[in-house]
């Protein structure tokens, strides 16, 4: 009697559950562009706060539902890719970049390559990375920074053109500090699930009560500094591990 085990059947389809979510992100992304183009940069900005809420929604929805797939990993790149490398670029250059002509494109350019390469190494580290840092700005800060700087200044009235070159500066930035090797921590380890000591608990109210006293400017300012954290932290366990070896010659 022939027993060859009957090969089975790849399972075709996806998880709708996640990649609606993901689905969305990247459609907030798309809408952001097109609310640039009408300079409509205060829902430009929006758009992409939403497309991080989203972003970090889909992932946690697939752990959670055990609808994990590679076909949803990869989705989520290119919805990363539109919503926080192609769309925080053209927002930026409709609002203040285009008045700095091929200057303004160039750094636009120089954000938008970034994240791809940025999201691209961040592929190719999965399973061998520590979890607990990110190599370079993650492209959702990345775009934060953009999105919230414009947010502000679109809020306060202040012409993009007026801050052209300031604005080319954060965006070029924004972009080489993504493909930098500077370690930012990552949260992924942090425990929602346990218990907390009560003062952190009183901690994240403070924070949530500063953010509402002016969204746009505290997220700017906080995306800022979760930027500069990174060089500070690397230069900071340089300075130590440089002590150590001073303390250990002889």
């Amino acid at each position: 009697m022939d027993e060859t085990p009957i090969p089975r059947k790849r399972l075709r389809g996806i998880y709708l559950l996640p990649n609606l979510f993901t689905t969305a992100a990247l459609f907030a992304g798309f809408y952001a562009v097109l609310a640039a183009t009408q300079e409509r940069f205060e829902a430009a900005s929006l758009a992409i706060f939403v497309a991080m809420v989203l972003d970090g929604i889909d992932g946690r929805v697939a752990r959670l539902t055990n609808t994990q797939s590679d076909f949803g990993a990869e989705y989520d790149s290119l919805s990363d890719m539109v919503a926080f490398g192609v769309a925080p670029a053209l927002v930026a250059y409709h609002w203040a970049l285009g008045a700095l002509g091929k200057i303004g494109w160039l750094a636009a350019f120089v954000f938008t390559a970034a994240a791809a390469l940025r999201l691209a190494r961040f592929n190719t580290q999965i399973g061998i990375a520590d979890k607990r840092y990110f190599q370079g700005l993650a492209s959702p800060s990345a775009a934060a920074i953009i999105a919230s700087g414009i947010w502000t200044g679109s809020d306060l009235g202040i012409d993009g053109s007026d801050v052209s070159w300031l604005a080319a500066v954060l965006t070029a930035g924004a972009g080489l500090l993504m493909v930098s090797n500077f370690r930012y921590y990552s949260f992924k380890q942090l425990n929602l699930q346990g218990r907390v000591p009560f003062l952190l608990t009183v901690l994240v109210m403070l924070g949530f009560a500063v953010v509402f006293i002016y969204p746009p400017l505290m997220l700017f300012l906080f995306a800022l500094g979760y930027a500069v954290s990174g060089p500070v932290w690397t230069l900071v366990r340089l300075r130590q591990n440089r002590g150590r070896r001073r303390r250990e010659l002889p």
